[in-house]
This record gives structure tokens, C-alpha cells and sequence, in this order.
């Protein structure tokens, strides 16, 4: 499955995300079926002006009401509010809170409700007192014990029913009842028969229940009581995750860290820590779903897990910084995953100390790391197929910049046409370049012997003998790889035909 590359062809999250915007685009043709248990959200508003004389206990004046899917069906949701369809299987009673949540699905036109009823059982309720942004209580009404035989089967067969022409299965476990060890076993194995991949969101005490899900998503708290070892640093959240994998014979384990981003660990390959950018937070009720099913839908359409996880934590920063059960919606979603490529490019402009330093974190995860150097002053197509053909060849490329002044050395007092921050600005948005660091000197050999790549790459209008730096680089270890040049591009005839064009002679 493309969704379990080997991470050193497509790890990206930690030093800019570069262009995911395409796989947005697929979301409204991917199906996803949440199977788990699904609650009703309800939320009582107002304001607290006093204390009760009856007791020392605050006195809540409700102003308002609302209610939200909760739980497996807030996932469903969110698959919805971004574009795909949910199809949502799960157990309800015979009650009000059922009919209440009905009426909520139905109001969603991309949620398909496969939700079994049973008579002797409650809907599961949370209803949350509010003053302002503050819950003063939580009243909880639910009925978790696991359900039977009749009902498993019953739930299993809408199952199987809704896994026909499933892109992704997300089973959502709040350990009310309905997850049962038949239950995620016979949905697992039906799935991966099916070769549809299965996002098991856990909350047992072991993760051995999920065996063989594609991904399991524990948040930090749920990964540290299953394995025994709670979160230090990244090596530790690493070692949980890795022993979470030997749990569930999972594929994939993500963890989430809440302000410190998440971890995704595979069998194969280095682990990838992604990040959280600093934003505010209002609520981080709801934000599990959010990450769970944007994962899901990225996996529905064949991402890999590393673009899988850079989603899903982006849309899970959404969600946080909104009130309550939130959902993030496909243009919220699109709008973040701009403002983070744009902070993502910025952050690519390095100096030689950071580059270094940057450098020497991808040696340690196995990374093979190429240079390549220019002016690259009027990016044109031929600059572009060059770094994309250097970027194939490694797993992270550094890309050596001539400043300013090097280069009214190298090609005369009238250049460069754009100043060095913005032509690094330009560089650092092109997404085969994963670092650009500027240069004073007329040649990097300075560059190149810090850096000391793997690979250095230049195009082939030179020999091997006349790439700078190139003696250097064979003598420890590394090669020189020419690249066949693109004819018909060059920024001198650009600049000489925009000239012409305006009556201007040029040397």
C-alpha cells in the first residue's frame, strides 16, 4: 500500500509541507466508515452571577442549548464538514437521545446513518454545563456494558453492508460498550481482507485488541498506559510507540502530544515528529476526531503516512482553537494548510550555523542529504526540473544560493533582477529544496566542505573534474551526479529578450 512507503522517500513535516494542497482536492470522492460508539453532545450556556444558598455551589442561569453528534459520530462528522462521506455504524437505544441525534446526522447530507437501535439500552448522553468558556459539570448518562452476541452480529452486518465500496474504516473506541474483542476483531480482519486500510482510535488498556489495524492513533496518556512507558522526550514517546506496535501488529502507530505535535512511528524506517505551530487554544474536546478522521480520508486516497499525519495535525490545530465538540470544514482545512507552507517556505532560509545543525539531525535519521548551488536569479522551468531531479536522487536537498554581492560579481553590475531574500523567498517555496542557505563567496566550496553532502549535483554543461567541490566530496565517500540541462531555458536570453522587446541594447 503507497500509504506505507518507506518514510525516507516522502519525509517532509518537520522542515516545511511542501505542496499538499492536490490531495485536498480528492476529499469529496473518498468514503470513510466509522464503526464505534456514538454519543449525543449536549451543551447548557449562560452565566454564573452567584452562589447558591443552599450549598457552595455556583448557580448556572441558562441562556441556551445545543447539541452535537459526540463521539464515533463527531468523527463522522468532521469525515463530513470536509468533504467526504461518512458512513457511521454504531448502537443507539430506543430513546430521545437517539431520535435527537438522528435528526443531527440527517442535517448533514454526507453522513450515512447505519446505527443499530436497541431497546434496552441508552443512548450514551454527555451534557456539559457552560458559564463562558468554562464547564462547571459534566453529566454523563450511558449504558457501557459490552453488548451482546444479537447485537454484535446486528452491528456487524450493517458493517459489512457499509464496507462495500469503503475508501478507509476508523474505529472509534470510547469503551462504552460497543467495540467488543469479536466486534474489532471480525470488522478488522473483514477490512483488511477487503484491502481497505482500518485507523483504530483506541482506549483499551492494551492495544492488543486492534491486532493487525493499519494505524493505531493513541493520544500520549492512552500510549503510555498501554505500553508503561510515559512520555519524556521523542526517544521515549518513540519507544512507546514502537512497543505499541508489537501490542497491535499494527502497521503504524501515531501518538498524539497534544501542544507537542505527534509522533509517527512504522516498522520500517525513522520515526517523524511533527510539530504543533503555537496558536491559540479555546477547547481540546472533540480534536481526537478531528486528527482521526482527517487521517482516515488521507489514507482513503492512498497518502502516504507522512502526508497522512501533517493533514490531520493541521486540522486538528483548527479544532482546538474553537468552543466545544468542534468540526474543521474542507475550506478551513485548505486555508491552513496555506498559512503553514507559507510560515513552512520561510522557515527554509537558514544560515550556515542552522543548516548545519539541521544537517546533522537528518545523518542521524538516515537520511541521504545533496547540494546543488546557484544564482537561481528568474527561476525558470529548467531550474525547476533540475531540483526536482536532484530531490529524486536524495532525501534532503540543500540548495546553496549566490548572494547579491556574488552575484554582480559573477555576471555584472545589472544583476541579479531580484534581490537575495527574495529570489531564497522563491527557492524556499519550490518543494524539492529542503534548505537554502546563502553564500557570500563567488564559488560554495566553503558550503560544501561544512556541509560535506552525500551527493552534490550540478548540470551537465560540466565535467565532473570542473564542479567545485566536487574532489572534495569523492574523497569522502560521497559522488557528484551531473544533470542533463533543459535546453531553451537561460535567465541571460530572458532578460536579453525582455530588453529587446523594450528597445534596450545589451551587452
Amino acid at each position: 500500500m503507497d500509504a506505507q512507503r518507506d518514510a525516507r522517500t516522502d519525509h517532509r513535516a518537520e522542515d516545511g509541507d511542501s505542496a499538499l494542497g492536490h490531495l485536498l482536492t480528492e476529499f469529496e470522492r473518498r468514503r470513510v466508515v466509522v464503526l464505534g460508539d456514538v454519543m449525543l453532545d449536549r451543551y447548557v450556556l449562560g452565566e454564573v452571577r452567584r452562589i447558591s444558598p443552599e450549598a457552595p455551589i455556583p448557580v448556572l442561569r441558562a441562556a441556551a442549548r445545543r447539541s452535537v453528534p459526540g463521539g464515533a459520530a463527531n468523527v463522522a462528522r468532521n469525515v463530513a464538514s470536509m468533504g467526504a462521506r461518512a458512513v457511521l455504524v454504531g448502537v443507539v437505544g430506543d430513546d430521545a437521545g437517539a431520535s435527537e441525534l438522528a435528526s443531527l446526522l440527517a442535517a448533514h447530507g454526507n453522513i450515512e446513518n447505519a446505527l443499530v437501535a436497541a431497546a434496552n439500552r441508552a443512548t450514551t448522553v454527555k451534557t456539559r454545563f457552560m458559564s463562558g468558556p468554562h464547564q462547571l459539570l459534566r453529566l454523563d448518562e450511558e449504558d457501557q456494558e459490552p453488548i451482546g452476541g444479537a447485537l454484535e452480529s446486528a452491528v456487524l452486518e450493517r458493517f459489512e453492508m457499509a464496507l462495500a465500496g469503503a475508501d478507509a474504516v476508523v474505529i472509534s473506541d470510547y469503551a462504552k460498550g460497543v467495540l467488543t474483542d469479536r466486534v474489532l476483531r471480525v470488522a478488522i480482519e473483514r477490512a483488511r481482507a477487503a484491502r481497505v486500510p482500518v485507523i483504530a482510535d483506541p482506549k483499551r488498556a492494551t492495544f492488543a485488541a486492534y491486532r493487525h489495524a493499519t494505524v493505531l492513533t493513541p493520544n500520549h496518556t492512552e500510549a503510555a498506559g498501554a505500553t508503561g512507558i510515559h512520555e519524556g522526550d521523542d526517544e521515549a514517546v518513540e519507544a512507546s510507540g514502537r512497543l505499541a506496535l508489537q501490542q497491535s501488529e499494527a502497521d503504524a502507530v501515531v501518538v498524539t502530544r497534544s501542544e507537542r505535535g505527534l509522533t509517527l512511528v512504522r516498522r520500517d524506517g525513522p520515526a517523524l515528529h511533527v510539530p504543533t505551530r503555537a496558536r491559540a487554544v479555546a477547547d481540546v474536546s472533540g480534536a481526537g476526531d478531528t486528527f482521526v478522521a482527517a487521517f482516515a480520508i488521507m489514507l482513503a486516497g492512498r497518502a502516504t503516512l507522512d502526508d497522512a499525519a501533517v493533514i490531520a495535525n493541521i486540522a486538528a490545530g483548527v479544532s482546538v482553537g474553537k468552543p466545544g465538540t468542534a468540526t474543521v470544514d474542507h475550506a478551513e482545512l485548505v486555508a491552513a494548510l496555506h498559512h503553514r507552507e507559507l510560515q513552512a517556505a520561510e522557515d527554509k532560509v537558514v544560515d550556515l550555523g542552522l543548516a548545519l545543525a539541521r544537517v546533522a539531525k537528518w545523518r542521524s535519521q538516515g537520511y541521504r542529504v545533496g547540494f546543488t548551488n546557484g544564482c537561481f536569479d528568474l527561476i525558470h522551468p529548467g531550474h525547476v526540473r533540475l531540483l526536482q531531479a536532484a530531490r529524486a536522487a536524495c532525501d534532503r536537498l540543500v540548495v546553496g544560493l549566490n548572494s547579491d554581492a556574488s552575484v554582480k560579481r559573477l555576471k555584472g553590475p545589472e544583476r541579479p533582477v531580484q534581490n537575495e531574500m527574495a529570489r531564497a523567498t522563491v527557492m524556499a517555496s519550490i518543494a524539492s529544496a529542503d534548505l537554502v542557505v546563502l553564500f557570500e563567496e563567488d564559488t560554495p566550496e566553503r558550503l560544501i566542505e561544512a556541509i560535506r553532502p552525500d551527493i552534490l549535483f550540478k548540470g551537465a554543461d560540466y565535467r565532473i573534474d570542473q564542479v567545485v567541490g566536487g574532489a572534495f566530496v569523492q574523497q569522502h565517500g560521497g559522488r557528484v551526479v551531473l544533470i542533463d540541462l533543459e535546453e531553451g531555458h537561460s535567465t541571460t536570453n530572458t532578460i536579453r529578450r525582455i530588453a529587446a522587446a523594450n528597445g534596450v541594447l545589451t551587452a
